[in-house]
């Protein structure tokens, strides 16, 4: 029976700091008893020779000096099974869908094993989201890190919804799940989460983490990593490919500095801790591919530039960890355009190496760059246009300000139920670059003009299906 000590010093928003101890673990698991008998769980936070300090998982609320701390012996481990499939459970892991508890085949650490950088595989499997902007511009591939960067009040939920629900590898019969761990959210945004995968049967294939915003911060920091020790379960043990969607980081950053500033760190940039970006990276480096393993763990972390400032350190320090960014557009939403992603800031580092033939198409990259180039000097043109008027263009740029608006209104905006597959998305690509002439597709080779352009598509169509006249 592990000792109990009533040697509290000190109680300091969730720390408490324990005196006179035993030598202690780094984040050993703590049972920390009130006077009424109830038990709060906790974590160590920091060790040293005369002073222990521990966080309390659900507040310090009700704790006094007289309150008794016994330390574990273990870290904190989720219980692992098969069974995860299909439940929702709470920030901590306890189940909130009225089920049984999980009987666990095994319980793994939380903190995770980093993937040694030679058993890595590069990634190079095309994942399929039926989002245009994202399957045709900016390529998800299999075992990428890939954030959405967006705004609040931005619909980046609605946007992380649709992916769950439609991402899908393509011509491979390979069991798919989705982890789904939301941070800080309100009891509204949980509710919609919940209904959304319930009605669409999405929920089969997911485990659901839910965080609340009314739930302890720092039940927000263990959130994160149940989600990430499911997914590697999964895909590790049980051959999955698991697309791990966290949202949202951004809450889970201001939990950080909530205990950094509890523990009376020196903080770094805009308060946040100065460890913060090694914090993030022991997240994000949880995606990859294994040489040797079938399964693999693809993330889409989401986070919400406060004040829309991508230069935030959230954002800022994010984009030097994850292989690229999807970014969503204040401006777009405002047109009513959903999903309002801003094709031009967002990029995938990894698009080149999971698309082309046998993957996707091989017109692929350069109908992307087109697009990319075309839509790029349409809206230079719209300041143009703002100072010196329409009339004052030349044909050529009235061409590509009308490709713009018809870019935003055809390709960007879908439906959110819209599923388009990568054909639908790259012929819906041609059309458009149709309405340019085709000595303004620079970055699109003539063999692909002559193949898969709509007017030599017709063209070549008529001449195979002209009837044969027999003599």
């Amino acid at each position: 029976m592990a000792k109990e000590y009533k040697t509290i010093s000190e109680i300091a928003g969730p720390l408490i700091f324990v005196e006179k101890t035993e030598p202690v673990g780094y984040s050993e698991l703590v049972n920390v008893t009130l006077a009424d008998g109830s038990v709060k769980r906790g974590q160590v936070l920091d060790t040293s020779k005369d002073i222990v300090v521990v966080q309390v998982f659900e507040g310090t609320g009700g704790l006094n000096r007289d309150s008794g701390v016994r330390f574990t012996g273990e870290t904190i481990k989720l219980p692992v099974s098969s069974e995860l499939l299909g439940r929702i459970l709470s920030g901590s892991g306890e189940p909130l869908d009225g089920g049984p508890r999980i009987v666990p085949e095994d319980r793994w650490e939380i903190t995770g094993a980093a993937i040694n950088p030679y058993s890595r595989k590069p990634p190079e499997e095309f994942i399929q989201t039926g989002i245009s902007t994202i399957d045709g511009m900016n390529t998800l591939v299999r075992g990428q890190k890939l954030p959405i960067f967006s705004g609040s009040g931005l619909p980046h939920n609605d946007i992380a919804l649709q992916i769950a629900r439609q991402a899908k590898v393509l011509g491979a019969e390979e069991e798919f799940a989705v982890v789904f761990a939301a941070m800080g959210i309100t009891s509204e945004e949980a509710q919609h989460f919940m209904y959304d995968f319930e009605r669409t049967g999405a929920l089969e294939r997911a485990v659901i983490f839910t965080n609340l915003a009314d739930d302890p911060a720092v039940e927000r920091l263990i959130t994160p990593r149940l989600a990430l020790t499911a997914a590697e379960y999964l895909a590790y043990e049980h051959n999955m490919h698991v697309l791990v969607i966290l949202t949202d980081i951004t809450n889970y950053c201001e939990a950080l500095r909530q205990m950094g500033a509890a523990r009376e760190e020196v903080p770094g940039r805009r308060g946040y801790p100065g460890y913060m970006y090694t914090d993030l990276a022991s997240l994000y480096e949880r995606a990859g591919v294994i040489k040797g393993r079938k399964g693999s763990v693809t993330q889409f972390p989401i986070l919400s530039m406060p004040g829309d400032d991508i230069t935030h350190p959230i954002p800022d320090l994010s984009g030097y960890i994850t292989e690229g960014q999807i970014v969503i557009s204040r401006e777009l939403h405002m047109k009513g355009i959903y999903p309002p992603i801003n094709v031009l800031p967002s990029l995938s580092r990894l698009m080149n190496s999971g698309i082309g033939p046998g993957r996707t198409r091989e017109d692929h990259k350069s109908v992307s760059d087109q697009l990319y180039a075309g839509y790029a000097e349409g809206l230079d043109l719209r300041g143009l246009v703002a100072i010196v008027g329409k009339e004052a263009l030349s044909e050529r740029d009235r061409k590509f300000l009308e490709f713009a608006d018809l870019f935003e209104d055809r390709f960007v905006r879908q439906g959110m139920e819209e599923d388009r597959d990568i054909e639908t998305t790259l012929d819906l690509g041609w059309e458009l670059l149709a309405t340019l002439s085709e000595a303004q597709l620079t970055r699109i080779d003539n063999k692909y003009i002559e193949k898969y352009h709509p007017a030599h598509r017709n063209k070549n169509k008529k001449t195979v299906e002209a009837p044969t006249h027999k003599g």
